[in-house]
C-alpha cells in the first residue's frame, strides 16, 4: 500500500537543513524522498502545504504505569487496572507526537503486554524499548513498584528475570531522589559488586544498563563499573560529565521534574514533594549546563507522561525547551529527541527522515531547529505509515 506526503518541507535533524520534497511510504516505511514522486498507483496522497516535516518524538525517561501523587501507588493493584493506565498513557503520548518510547520501570510489566497487544495488532500504541520492572535494592527509591534485590547474585537473578520477560535494558537506582521525603540525591544504595553485576548481566544478552542517580560520587562510580545512560543527575560536576564523556555514556536529564510546580499541583502532590523538587531546580540546570559544556550527549525523557502538559506545552517539548535553557541550540533540543534517543536505544530506522526509515514523522507549521516553542503546534502525527493525528481542517 503505497502512500505519498507531498508538499513536505523536511527537516535534517543531523544538520537543521531543510529540503522541499515528497515522501513515499510503503507499508510502514519510508521508500523515497524526492522532489517529485508518480501518484499513481498510491491509496493515499496528502497534501502537507509546506509543513515542516520531522520525525516522530522519541521519549526515553517514560513511566507508562506511574500513579500521581505517588503516595496513592498500590503495589498488589491488579494488573488490568495497570494495563488500562497503561494504554491510556501511551494514546497520549502518540498522539503529542512521540511515537517511540523507552519506559524504565513498570508496574506488572505492562508496556511489554502492551508492546504485544500493538504487535498482534490488537490495539495501538507508542513503539516500546522496555526495562521491564526495573531492579533496586530493598527499600529503596524504586521501592513498590520494581524489583527488589539485595547482594551481587541476587541483582543478577533478577536483571534476567527482566530480560527474559522481555525487557530491552536494565534499569537500576544507585541514589535516592525526589519521590521519597527521606531520600537524598548523594544516598548510594547499591554496592559496586551489584552495580557491576547488572552491567555484566546486561552485556551478556547485547545491551546496557541505565541507572536513577543524582550526585556526582554514584554517578562516577556508575562510570566506572559500566553503566551507560544516567537519568536525571541533579547534582553533576565537570569531572563527573567529562567521564561520561569520555565512555560515550548519555544522560536524560528530565529537567522537568524539578521545574512543573503547576503541574505537581495539579496532580496532587504533597506539598513537600513539590517544594523538593522545586529547591533541586537551579542546581539541577547548572549540572545540565555542565554537562553541555562538557559534550556529554543528551536525550529527551520527562518522567511525567511524555503526552501530559505544562505551561501550555506537551511535555516532551517543554523538555526541549529547558534543554535549550541549559545551552543547547534549538536543533540540538531536536537531536534529544530524535537523533540522540536513537542511539542510544540502538535503532537505526528510528529518529530520522530517510529511505528505509520507519514512516514516523510529525508536523508544524513553523520551523522548529529556528525556535523549539514551535513544537507546541504540532498539528500531524503519523506513526508507521497509519495516521494518528490530523488537526487540518
Amino acid at each position: 500500500m503505497l502512500k505519498i506526503l507531498k508538499n513536505c518541507r523536511v527537516i535534517n535533524v543531523e544538520n537543521g537543513e531543510i529540503s522541499q520534497v515528497a515522501i513515499s511510504i510503503q507499508n510502514d516505511e519510508i521508500q523515497t524522498i524526492d522532489n517529485t514522486v508518480d501518484e499513481r498507483g498510491s491509496s493515499l496522497v496528502i497534501d502537507m502545504q509546506g509543513a515542516y516535516i520531522l520525525p516522530g518524538l522519541i521519549s526515553c525517561h517514560t513511566h507508562l504505569t506511574i500513579v500521581f501523587p505517588f503516595h496513592l501507588s498500590d503495589p498488589n493493584e491488579d494488573a488490568a487496572m495497570t494495563a488500562f493506565r497503561t494504554y491510556r498513557r501511551g494514546q497520549d503520548a502518540l498522539k503529542a507526537g512521540v511515537t517511540t518510547v523507552r519506559t524504565v520501570g513498570e508496574t506488572n510489566r505492562a508496556d511489554i503486554a502492551l508492546r504485544k497487544s500493538i504487535a498482534a495488532g490488537w490495539v495501538t500504541g507508542p513503539r516500546i524499548f522496555s526495562a521491564g520492572l526495573g531492579v533496586s535494592v530493598t527499600g529503596g527509591h524504586g521501592h513498590g513498584f520494581t524489583a527488589e534485590a539485595d547482594g551481587a547474585d541476587d541483582f543478577r537473578k533478577k536483571c534476567r528475570e527482566d530480560l527474559l520477560a522481555g525487557a530491552n535494558h536494565i534499569k537500576i537506582f544507585l541514589t535516592g531522589g525526589i519521590a521519597h521525603k527521606d531520600e537524598t540525591f548523594d544516598e548510594s544504595q547499591m554496592s559496586d559488586e551489584e552495580i557491576q553485576a547488572t552491567v555484566e548481566v546486561a552485556k551478556s544478552k547485547g545491551t546496557y544498563v541505565c541507572a536513577h542517580v543524582g550526585d556526582s560520587g554514584p554517578i562516577m562510580r556508575g562510570v566506572k563499573a559500566g553503566v551507560r545512560c544516567f537519568e536525571h543527575t541533579y547534582n553533576l560536576d565537570a569531572k563527573t560529565a567529562s567521564a561520561i564523556k569520555e565512555i560515550d555514556g548519555f544522560i536524560v536529564p528530565t529537567l522537568g521534574v524539578t521545574r512543573s510546580k503547576d503541574w505537581m499541583s495539579q496532580h496532587g502532590f504533597e506539598e513537600w514533594t513539590i517544594c523538593k523538587a522545586v529547591s533541586a531546580a537551579p542546581d539541577h540546570l547548572e549540572s545540565i549546563k555542565t554537562a553541555v559544556k562538557a559534550g556529554v550527549t543528551l536525550v529527551n525523557g520527562t518522567d511525567i507522561p511524555p503526552g501530559d502538559s505544562d505551561d501550555g506545552a506537551p511535555i516532551v517539548v517543554r523538555e526541549m525547551e529547558h534543554c535549550v535553557e541549559a545551552g543547547l541550540s534549538p536543533l540540538q533540543a531536536v537531536q534529544t529527541a530524535t537523533l540522540n534517543a536513537a542511539k542510544l536505544i540502538r535503532s537505526n530506522n528510528l529518529g530520522v527522515i530517510k529511505p528505509g526509515a520507519k514512516a514516523d514523522f510529525i508536523a508544524t507549521t513553523a520551523n522548529p531547529v529556528e525556535d523549539v516553542r514551535n513544537l507546541r503546534e504540532i498539528f500531524f502525527v503519523m506513526q508507521g505509515g497509519a495516521i494518528v493525528r490530523d488537526d487540518r481542517e
